[in-house]
């Protein structure tokens, strides 16, 4: 029997770890405060920063705009005069067309400045071709005595206009300058019809309204006796403006009673300045009329 060291069970193998890579520095986790501060410039970076440019260049655009439009009203009279000329130029050349639409500028001016005097903002004449001119104001005065002064504002600064025609044709004996003066004053004698919306229509408002249907029978004769679509058209409108004031003036109660209120030395100064400017029209138009030849 042998002798020997008494057999005993293996120990089993120890565990062995896993292998890994080789270890490195770990990552380091994104902060969120850092992420959620880029999202926000590129954020800003995308849609905010155009929107504010496109706003800034739309500014910048609309106060051009608005700069340039004082600029655009005087194209806009510029224009219309243009036009004016070209048409008038049709019946009577071009030189005299040019002429009568200067003097219808002076007598629009008139009213312009009337107007700025009345402390009330008037825009620039716009021209009508064979209807005159127009210029559009929130108002034309706070009572019957201002529309008064507006509205014969006009033929004054317009006689005046035409009244230099005559002083250049005596100087230079063209009868160019003769031609010219009567137009400008049978225009202006013209809008002294006592109906609105013309300018002795106005003077009437201060005078007595009643004048306004004989001012109106006035229109509609002409328009019988000499038929023509200019003065058709103005009976219309003056038959329109006619009817809507006198029954504005009925109903209007207080505010309109003020409104057609005028002292009896104003009312009279009025009527002089009316009347006085119908004789000197009449008696210029007699010293420059001439004759038209034919041939």
């Amino acid at each position: 029997m042998e002798s020997g060291t008494p057999l005993l069970p293996e120990p089993p193998p120890a565990p062995t770890r896993p292998s890994y890579p080789p270890a490195g520095p770990e990552p380091r986790q994104p902060e969120p405060h850092h992420t959620f501060g880029k999202q926000r410039e590129s954020f800003f970076k995308r849609r905010v920063a155009p929107l504010g440019a496109a706003l800034i260049a739309f500014l910048a655009k609309i106060k051009a705009i608005l700069l340039f439009l004082p600029k655009i009203k005087l194209l806009v009279t510029a224009g219309s005069m243009a036009v004016s000329i070209l048409a008038y130029t049709t019946i009577w050349g071009f030189s005299f067309a040019v002429g009568f639409v200067v003097l219808i500028l002076v007598h629009e001016l008139g009213h312009v400045i009337a107007l700025r005097r009345e402390g009330i903002k008037a825009s620039a004449p716009m021209f009508i071709p064979f209807m005159g001119a127009v210029i559009s104001a929130r108002s034309l005065g706070d009572n019957a005595l201002a529309e008064a002064r507006v509205g014969l504002a006009g033929p004054i600064l317009g006689s005046i206009g035409s009244a230099a025609c005559i002083v250049i044709w005596q100087v230079t004996g063209h009868d160019y300058w003769r031609a010219l003066a009567f137009t400008g004053l049978f225009l202006n004698l013209f809008n002294l019809l006592p109906v609105v919306p013309l300018d002795g229509g106005r003077a009437m408002a201060a005078m007595t309204p009643w004048m306004w249907f004989l001012g109106f029978a006035g229109i509609v004769a002409l328009a019988i006796l000499f038929p023509n679509p200019i003065i058709l058209i103005i009976a219309v409108f003056a038959g329109y403006e006619t009817y809507r004031r006198w029954q504005q003036r009925r109903a209007g109660g207080v505010a309109q009673q003020a409104y057609y209120r005028v002292a009896p030395r104003d009312r009279l100064i009025v009527g002089a300045v009316y009347l006085g400017l119908i004789a000197l029209l009449v008696i210029g138009m007699d010293a420059t009329h001439l004759p038209r030849t034919l041939g």
